[in-house]
């Protein structure tokens, strides 16, 4: 069997390795690729400093752009030759940061005109998660295809985005604005304010500001807020104030892991799972973790999420990609490093950290 390199996380916190893994030939539904490009993501850096969810050597990344070298014999959509984008990480076979990657063709959106791989790669992993969040964890609709003069039953129900300068939260407010809800509140630091209000927002508050807390309460009115997306899974930074504004009968999502404690270059990371056990919730609060791997589940996503609504959107500006920091190298390998380093280092601020896999 033919082989190629690919990216592993080999040892907590140690260097990033390259191995040869198996080149797999799609059967039924399935294509192959050739991956150009990719976006790392905090994933990355909870599997590599902190062992989450690893069994070593794992290779990494679950955001994938390139170009369809093979397909198998029952893909109806993809052919040889086309530019495709999308979220895959259920097996080694799938995953990002290697040269070939194999995986069903529902797994991915043809690119859309106009729109680079680097541009693209920024979508799907953030994509997927909000419509599985909203929909299955909120139960806000998101009905596809949108019908005309759509207007959401509880238009005007506050909806708190938390971490909206993040990679989730940007889309999230895109896709509530797109379906029509009028009160999206979010927080991020001062200097995204602006930028988030262009996306959807209709109010924006500073998480470092002391009185954010009550600050977000008056906001909600007497009725309180009844949902919230934490984007951030901080337990002292997200949740701990969360479950100060939330009352009975509120739907809080949090994306997993809880972080306890960042990694950085000086100390490591500290993850939790326990939602419940995350904060002092008041009785009647629905806390849950978000679990995006799951989002197949849900038959309709499953063969339309990608191939369809995220092409769609993406393609029609619904939604906008987000900023790329391209990370620079010689290697595949030094580049996926470097991506790993100033994941690290927290050196995005809203953007993508996006690197080339192949090179071209």
């Amino acid at each position: 069997m033919s082989t190629h390199s690919a990216v592993a996380t080999v040892g907590i916190k140690a260097p990033l390795a390259l191995i040869q893994v198996p080149t797999i030939q799609p059967t039924g539904e399935q294509i192959r690729l050739r991956v150009e490009w990719t976006a790392s993501t905090p994933l990355d850096l909870h599997q590599n400093d902190g062992g989450l969810l690893v069994k070593h050597p794992q290779v990494l990344g679950d955001t994938t752009a390139g170009t369809v070298v093979e397909v198998g014999p029952d893909v109806k959509n993809l052919k040889v030759g086309d530019k495709v984008f999308g979220f895959t990480w259920r097996n080694q076979a799938e995953k990002a940061q290697q040269e070939y990657c194999t995986a069903e063709e529902w797994l991915f959106a043809k690119l859309p005109e106009g729109i680079t791989m680097s541009e693209a790669v920024t979508l799907p992993d953030n994509f997927v998660t909000v419509f599985h969040t909203l929909i299955t964890d909120l139960g806000i609709e998101t009905p596809w295809p949108k019908p005309k003069e759509y207007v959401p039953e509880n238009v005007d129900t506050p909806i708190l985005i938390w971490g909206g300068s993040s990679s989730v939260g940007q889309f999230a407010i895109q896709i509530l604005r797109y379906y029509g809800y009028t009160s999206i509140l979010a927080t991020a630091s001062r200097k995204h304010h602006v930028k988030l209000q262009d996306l959807g927002a209709q109010e924006v508050f500073d998480y470092n500001d002391s009185e954010v807390v009550s600050t977000i309460i008056k906001a909600g009115g007497e009725a309180g807020i009844p949902l919230v997306f934490d984007c951030i899974g901080s337990k002292f930074g997200s949740i701990a104030p969360i479950s100060q504004i939330v009352q009975s009968g509120a739907k809080v999502a949090i994306l997993l892991p809880i972080i306890v404690r960042d990694s950085s270059e000086t100390q490591d990371p500290e993850y939790a799972m326990d939602i419940k056990a995350a904060a002092n919730w008041q009785d009647g609060v629905d806390a849950r973790g978000v679990r995006t791997h799951f989002y197949l589940d849900n038959e309709f996503f499953k063969y339309h999420l990608q191939p369809e609504i995220m092409y769609s959107m993406l393609k029609d500006g619904i939604v906008k990609p987000q900023k790329q920091k391209i990370v620079e190298g010689a290697t595949l390998l030094e580049r996926a490093q470097k991506a790993m380093d100033m994941l690290r280092r927290k050196e995005a601020s809203m953007e993508r950290l996006v690197w080339r896999v192949c090179d071209a």
